[in-house]
């Protein structure tokens, strides 16, 4: 039998997360920074969020009919709702029109 000891891990030092005055310069500390040197695994706890909702607002939308068949089989096709496909779309849209990328042309509108 072999009688060595066994070594202990040596606890690691974690830095303590300094106090900010404003949000822009947080902002600025943990683009520099890594959370990892400032979280302790050991003292963990898993966490739940069960009152976590998205920031939605209900709206009436107004479609031609023959629109809303078209994006209902579309959606049918890809398994999905069909009002998650046109959140989709639209996200998809606002985010070309917001990245100047899309140039408006007859075809688009």
């Amino acid at each position: 039998m072999n009688a060595r000891k066994k070594s202990k891990k040596k606890p690691v030092v974690k830095e303590r997360i300094p106090r900010f005055p404003s949000e822009d310069e947080e902002r600025e500390f943990w683009a520099k920074h890594d959370v990892v040197d400032f979280f302790d695994w050991e003292k963990s706890t898993l966490g739940s969020l069960p009152a976590l909702k998205p920031s939605t607002q209900t709206i009436s939308l107004r479609l031609p009919k023959a629109l809303l068949e078209d994006l209902k089989a579309l959606a049918n096709e890809r398994d999905v709702p069909y009002q998650s496909l046109l959140k989709i779309y639209l996200a998809e849209r606002v985010a070309r029109e917001r990245s100047g990328r899309n140039r408006r042309s007859e075809a688009d509108v």
